[in-house]
């Protein structure tokens, strides 16, 4: 790539920032692994920090040839179904659902799903719905356009039953309720959310299984698909998921979150349920 002279408007941006901006192609952790592997030159010299601060006078070089890039490492999926149309799997703890740029050397499920699909493009391909990376259980792709048109229909039109489980702090003081409770983003901490009047409505019902000294087991159905839905809605009435330090949990090897069941109707117009099995971490005691 050409020398690019950094501009006025990216003074005091980033060094990798700046680079997702000018390679939009890339994604973040793309662009910081350019950087440490000494391939993006800030004044001839290599810069090794994606949290260098540009200058107005600096002169930037990007040195990478798109088609050269490594693909993703496969990963191992759990399938629990397949057909034609579409492929319903359990979606391991730590795995992103895609990447936000064309060219990540992380694996996904997007990537891992690519083998797969026909007629469909780019990094999210077939992607439905998504899970949080630190979010592990039922996922359901589709594998052609039309799958993922009739599939994408059904969320957008509440017409599908999803159901989590989660280990939370303490213990809820009614065994079964009903949080109705708007979501927006956090202007304070943008990459977060909160409860808020000026939000999206946002429902999830929850139901206690379990309660131990310190932690709960409870089940949790939203009708509604906010982002950190369930997150923000634990957090806001004092019961943060266990393992979710974004929302001040207690630390923990992981979120202690699960998407245990899907109720969907498939392309064949089977309505059918999958469920993933609970995680052998979740436990109250």
């Amino acid at each position: 790539m050409s020398i690019i002279k950094a501009t006025r408007a990216a003074r005091n941006h980033r060094l990798d920032q700046y680079v997702v901006a000018v390679t939009p192609e890339s994604s973040r952790a793309f662009a910081t692994r350019l950087i440490e592997d000494g391939k993006v030159l800030v004044n001839d010299l290599p810069q090794l920090k994606p949290g260098y601060k540009l200058r107005a006078a600096d002169q930037v070089r990007i040195d990478y040839v798109a088609e050269d890039q490594v693909q993703p490492e496969d990963v191992a999926m759990e399938i629990l179904y397949e057909d034609k149309d579409c492929v319903v799997i359990n979606k391991p703890v730590g795995l992103l659902t895609h990447s936000k740029g064309a060219f990540n050397p992380e694996p996904t499920v997007a990537s891992w799903l690519s083998k797969r699909v026909s007629g469909l493009k780019g990094e999210r391909a077939g992607i439905v719905h998504r899970l949080d990376r630190a979010t592990s259980g039922v996922m359901i792709c589709a594998k052609t356009p039309e799958a993922l048109s009739w599939l994408q229909k059904q969320f957008s039109t509440r017409k599908v039953k999803k159901t989590y489980v989660a280990i939370v702090e303490g213990s809820l003081s009614l065994p079964e309720a009903i949080i109705d409770m708007p979501i927006e983003r956090n202007p304070k901490k943008p990459q977060t959310f909160r409860v808020g009047s000026n939000g999206k409505a946002a429902v999830t019902a929850y139901k206690v299984l379990q309660t131990g000294p310190e932690r709960s087991l409870i089940e949790l159905r939203p009708t509604t698909g906010r982002t950190h839905q369930l997150r923000v809605h634990l957090a806001h009435i004092k019961h943060p998921i266990v393992g979710d330090t974004f929302y001040h949990g207690v630390k923990a090897d992981r979120l202690l979150l699960h998407a245990l069941s899907l109720e969907i109707t498939l392309p064949n117009r089977q309505r059918k349920i999958f469920t993933a099995s609970l995680p052998a971490e979740f436990k109250v005691s």
